[in-house]
C-alpha cells in the first residue's frame, strides 16, 4: 500500500517563516516517535511535502565556508536578499523567485532507513522530470544535486540539494532552477564548487519562461512512483 504524504504548496513565502514551519512539523514528528518508543505505542507518524518559492535569500549549511559568499551582507541587502546560517548539510545555496523549492519532511521509518538512498531518489525524481523536457540530467560523482554535461568543461548545476535528518525524520530538501535569475549565483561560489556553472530550465530550453505548475506536477508524479507514495493535498497555513 502506498504511503500517504501530506502536500502543501506555500506559494511565495519568506525563508525564515518557512524554516520555522518546517521545524515545527519536524519536531512534532520527532515527538510522536519519542512517545511511541517511551510509551510502547504505535501512533502513526505523518509524512509531509512542502513546495515554496522564496524571495532572494542565501543560506549556509553547517559544514559550509562563509568565504564562499562573495559579497557582504550589506551588499546582499542592497540587492534585496537575506542571509541565514542553517542546520542542513552542504555549503552555500541561493533561493529566489523562479525556483521550485521542495521540502519533504518524511519519517524514513515509513519508507526505508537509508539517507543515501533518500538523496539518490530525490535526485532521480529531478532527473526523470528534466528528461520530460528533453534534457539529459545526471549525478556528478562526489557532488550532491543534479547536473548537465557532467564530465565536460560545460558541466553546470540545475538543482541543489541539502538535507537534515534526525531519528530518520528529514527536513530541508531540493531547489530546482526553473526561471531563476542566474545573476544572483555570481554573488557566491555555489555549493562551494568553484569550477562549474549554474543553469536554469528556461535557459536550457531557450524560453523566456517555463510553466512552474507543470514542472511541479511532473516532480510529484515521479516522487509518488519512486517513493511508492500517494499525495494528499492540504491547504497551506495562512
Amino acid at each position: 500500500m502506498n504511503k500517504k504524504v501530506l502536500l502543501q504548496d506555500l506559494g511565495g513565502k519568506d525563508y525564515k517563516e518557512t524554516w520555522d514551519y518546517q521545524e515545527q512539523i519536524f519536531q512534532e514528528t520527532l515527538a510522536i516517535k519519542i512517545s511511541n518508543r517511551r510509551e510502547g505505542t504505535t501512533v502513526e507518524t505523518p509524512n509531509h511535502f512542502l513546495f515554496v518559492e522564496h524571495p532572494h535569500v542565501f543560506t549556509l549549511g553547517k559544514s559550509g565556508d562563509l568565504s564562499n559568499l562573495l559579497v557582504s551582507e550589506d551588499k546582499l541587502a542592497e540587492k534585496g536578499a537575506k542571509f541565514y546560517k542553517i542546520n542542513r548539510g552542504g555549503d552555500i545555496t541561493y533561493h529566489g523567485p523562479g525556483q521550485i523549492v521542495g521540502y519533504p519532511i518524511l519519517d524514513l521509518d515509513n519508507f526505508f532507513t537509508d539517507i543515501h538512498k533518500y538523496l539518490r531518489l530525490l535526485e532521480e525524481m529531478v532527473i526523470q522530470t528534466l528528461a520530460e523536457y528533453g534534457l539529459k540530467a545526471e549525478r556528478s560523482e562526489g557532488e550532491t544535486g543534479v547536473w548537465l554535461d557532467v564530465g565536460t568543461p560545460f558541466a553546470r548545476k540545475i538543482c541543489a540539494m541539502g538535507v537534515r535528518a534526525s531519528r530518520w525524520v528529514t527536513m530541508h530538501g531540493f531547489a530546482l532552477n526553473v526561471n531563476s535569475d542566474l545573476g544572483y549565483f555570481d554573488l557566491m561560489v555555489p555549493c562551494g564548487i568553484k569550477d562549474k556553472a549554474v543553469t536554469s530550465l528556461n535557459v536550457e530550453l531557450g524560453k523566456a519562461k517555463v510553466d512552474m505548475d507543470g514542472v511541479k506536477q511532473k516532480l510529484l508524479a515521479h516522487f509518488e512512483t519512486l517513493f511508492e507514495a500517494e499525495f494528499v493535498k492540504q491547504k497551506a497555513p495562512v
